[in-house]
């Protein structure tokens, strides 16, 4: 999900992964491997992240 909103991945510590994105003030960690299924609230974490950026994106259109 992250990767099709344009996210970058910078590996982080252990089982840690962060992610990066020009219209995102800071960056996400998410932890576990990948494959591995996420706990609910990093699920929400992610989309709450998502969301932020693409309504940052429609405002850079108007």
């Amino acid at each position: 999900m992250l990767l099709k909103a344009g996210f970058t991945e910078i590996p982080g510590k252990g089982s840690h992964t962060n992610w990066v994105h020009p219209l995102y003030a800071g960056k996400l960690t998410v932890s576990g491997k990948d494959g591995n299924d996420a706990k609910p609230y990093q699920q929400k974490n992610v989309q709450k992240v998502i969301d932020e950026v693409e309504g940052n994106i429609n405002d850079d259109k108007t």
